[in-house]
């Protein structure tokens, strides 16, 4: 049962994470510090950053349990997750150093036209919203596992509202160096609380657990077996539809771009993506490692016969009844620290792409730093509410909305992806191609999904293949509707965004 202790701990992250995101921000002039940093950020904290950003609060809890449950051939997808950031910083990273943008959709404004920038700006602000704010959701559900156990009743809209003010805080005054700092500290904390959790086992078991799981076949990385198309946990699925969704997410995402835009160079920028997915591997692989370990603490038991209700109540249970005092508190403090992670880099990269790809394309007259900044800051709170706004519209209990979020962001990834890629690739094409092919790719993911999960229940496309099927369609239509242009298109000239 967690104690007075772990309480004092929790309250103290939460104020020194608003006082460490406010103490390293930096005065902000304008949007080059707010959104960018000055572009002088370092590499490494910017690539720790980056493997904050896509680690949620789901993670954390999530991963532990695909290896309690089954074992720890998830590190395939990683593996795919490495091939595709590689594949980013050498052939998208560039266009992005190439001029000064503040978002990835600039480089679409610059490519098809305004029409096409601010299309993907808005996709990505309406996906974004519901994506993270269901994720967010998702966090409040072992969050108040624990706080029951505390003895401190809070409703999941309670937890999503304390959540959104702390980050809302520190991302309002401090701008994307704030979130930077902040991640790169959260980042070291939730690790650091799986790497106790192994620990705590250990010692507690005589550390048994890992030569227990080999025996059953738990340590199983590679699955050749399964059909490629549908079964998400085979090879080729984790490691070419992995490569592609990676390539589509830290490609063609403001989400991830916007960390990379803050480098001093293209080259760092490059650095720090390539290195995030190597500390991506070993973070799945600590949380694998994580999940074999209560495996082994509570002798192979199932959820069921644990007492629970979610698969994912399984490391927030032994948080609260398995680990000494203080350090039930640090992990709770390390879930937190994913949770906010995810929320303050969505935050950020939603203002941006608001102030960059919708204000500034709809304003007639360029937007000066001072209207940026402050839009920018409106916008932070605006997206910060209205996050907790998915809380009214689902329960905890009406389904997988782990599943809910992936399948939102897959959606869209495809055309964001396919719409970088054509543009590099098909000099023909214009805005009309280009937003006409992006708009079928994200129907047609939008069909796959909402008949598996809302009409069949079954899994027809493994999500993995979300991204590569939306790229085909973008290719496939924009390449036919191009063909009536003789010859290239003409690149429309960049109007500038600030003075």
């Amino acid at each position: 049962m967690l104690q007075t202790l772990d309480l004092l701990v929790i309250i103290a992250y939460l104020g020194a994470t608003a006082w460490l995101g406010l103490r390293l921000s930096g005065k902000q002039k304008g949007l080059q510090d707010y959104f960018l940093g000055g572009r002088n950020l370092p590499w490494w904290a910017v690539c720790l950053s980056v493997v904050a950003t896509e680690t949620s609060a789901l993670t954390v809890v999530g991963i532990p349990v695909m290896s309690f449950l089954g074992d720890i051939s998830y590190l395939q997808v990683a593996l795919g997750y490495i091939i595709g950031r590689v594949i980013v910083a050498f052939f998208m990273l560039p266009r992005y150093y190439d001029g000064e943008m503040v978002t990835a959709y600039t480089y679409l404004g610059k490519r098809f036209g305004q029409s096409t920038q601010t299309t993907a700006g808005v996709t990505f602000l309406v996906t974004r919203l519901l994506a993270d704010g269901v994720r967010v959701l998702a966090a409040a559900i072992p969050l108040k596992l624990i706080l029951d156990g505390m003895g401190i009743q809070a409703n999941y809209f309670t937890i999503i509202v304390v959540l959104a003010v702390v980050t809302i805080l520190y991302t309002f005054i401090g701008g994307i160096r704030a979130v930077v700092w902040v991640d790169v500290a959260q980042m070291f904390l939730y690790v650091l609380g799986g790497v106790l959790t192994i620990i705590v086992v250990s010692v507690t078991t005589g550390g048994g657990w890992f030569a227990d799981a080999a025996d059953a076949g738990k340590l199983t990385m590679f699955v050749f077996s399964g059909n490629p198309i549908s079964d998400a946990s085979s090879f080729v699925p984790s490691l070419i539809g992995g490569a592609v969704f990676a390539m589509a997410s830290h490609g063609a995402d403001q989400l991830v771009v916007q960390r990379l835009l803050t480098c001093r160079s293209k080259v760092e920028a490059q650095k720090a993506l390539i290195w995030s997915g190597v500390i991506v591997f070993f973070q799945f692989a600590v949380f694998l490692l994580v999940g074999l370990a209560l495996w082994g603490y509570y002798q192979g038991m199932s959820p069921d016969q644990l007492g629970l209700t979610r698969d994912d109540e399984v490391f927030p249970k032994f948080i609260v009844e398995g680990l000494p005092q203080g350090v039930s508190g640090l992990l709770l403090a390390g879930i937190l620290a994913a949770a906010m992670s995810t929320l303050s880099s969505s935050l950020s990269a939603l203002s941006s792409s608001t102030v960059t790809d919708v204000y500034g394309r709809f304003k007639k007259t360029p937007v000066t730093d001072a209207q940026g900044l402050r839009v920018g800051r409106w916008a932070t709170i605006g997206w910060g509410l209205a996050f907790i706004v998915p809380a009214a519209f689902f329960r905890s209990d009406e389904g997988n909305i782990v599943i809910l979020a992936l399948g939102i962001a897959g959606i869209t990834y495809g055309g964001l992806l396919g719409a970088f890629v054509f543009g590099i690739l098909n000099k023909r094409a214009d805005a009309l191609d280009a937003n006409v092919a992006f708009v079928a790719a994200v129907a047609v993911n939008a069909f796959f999904f909402v008949m598996e999960k809302f009409v069949t229940g079954e899994v027809w496309v493994a999500w993995q293949w979300y991204p590569l099927l939306g790229v085909i369609v973008t290719f496939v239509v924009g390449g036919l509707l191009s063909l009536r242009h003789r010859t290239p298109a003409a690149e429309p000239a960049e109007p500038a965004l600030t003075r």
